[in-house]
């Protein structure tokens, strides 16, 4: 099997894990929010300690963690953890439209973001999908009568998540690595208080790990859905295009969005059919867009 095909397949299963995520999360809805990020971030911690222990690598995670880019891993771990909890919260609250809006919306805000703080340059249709995009938001709350937050919330944290990233000298494996170990004495922490019962009354919440064995195989298999899938995109990344990758992306909102009409029975308004449809029209205006500025690229590069 060419390389290429092998990186297609990796993308593949790595876009339904994604997309299909709510389905796992939904299982986990009568687990604390809190909980269930814990438990994520720790058993990540476990399985990509285990990877890079196999790969002999366990040193460099270590020299990443007392090195300069420390503060940038930091708000790495910040922003996705932040992406995380809210996404399972949403999951949990029954918002999955929502969570797929904002996975939509995410590859637009990126690019916003890389005008701002980067100073890229929009071609004449990346702008005019910006815009649209920005003017299916505004229609969306004025037709709700509130504004999108969870979509927002969701492609903002992400968004600045890759602006980090893109600025981060450490491999994606590696670095993910990093965050989840920033993480885990928090993660560690809050599980140790609220099992021994210690957790002022404010923030005490039922403690499900150990109740039950279904709810606490789910638990540990949140790391193995988390870890897995970010490896088998590193793996692809290194034998796709930009263009390719940026594409099939679009599977997971996609997936998210028909578990949420068609599993969850969540309600799909004419305001959210309008702007999903405006949404779409933005993401198929950029993608054109990309896919000329890939091919043109190529073509210079060939001479």
């Amino acid at each position: 099997m060419r390389e290429g095909t092998k990186g297609f397949w990796a993308m593949i299963a790595v876009c339904v894990s994604w997309g299909l995520s709510p389905i796992y999360y939904r299982a986990l809805a009568h687990v604390p929010t809190v909980e269930v990020l814990a438990h994520r971030t720790l058993w990540s911690l476990v399985l990509f300690g285990v990877v890079l222990g196999l790969q002999g690598r366990l040193r460099q995670l270590a020299a990443a963690l007392a090195g300069p880019q420390i503060g940038r891993i930091a708000f790495a771990a910040i922003t996705v953890s932040a992406n995380w909890g809210l996404f399972i919260w949403a999951v949990q609250a029954g918002h999955v439209v929502q969570s797929s809006l904002g996975y939509y919306i995410f590859p637009l805000v990126a690019v916003l973001l890389g005008v701002l703080v980067f100073g890229e340059r929009l071609t004449r249709a990346q702008a005019a999908a910006v815009a649209l995009a920005a003017l299916a938001v505004g229609l969306l709350t004025w037709g709700l009568g509130v504004a999108p937050w969870i979509s927002l919330g969701l492609a903002i944290t992400f968004g600045l998540y890759g602006v980090v990233k893109k600025a981060l000298a450490l491999g994606p494996v590696l670095s993910v690595a990093a965050e989840v170990a920033l993480l885990s004495p928090l993660a560690a922490g809050w599980l140790i208080l609220q099992g021994a019962g210690l957790m002022p009354a404010a923030l005490a919440q039922p403690f499900v790990f150990g109740t039950d064995l279904a709810s606490s195989l789910l638990l540990v298999g949140s790391g193995l859905i988390t870890a897995v899938p970010l490896i088998l995109f590193s793996y692809a990344a290194r034998r796709l295009g930009m263009a390719a990758l940026g594409l099939m992306l679009y599977l997971n909102p996609t997936l998210q969005f028909l578990c949420a009409v068609l599993l969850f029975g969540e309600p799909f308004t004419r305001w959210h059919m309008i702007a999903f449809a405006m949404i779409w029209g933005a993401l198929a205006i950029y993608s054109a867009s990309a896919l000329g500025q890939a091919r043109r690229a190529a073509a210079l590069a060939n001479g």
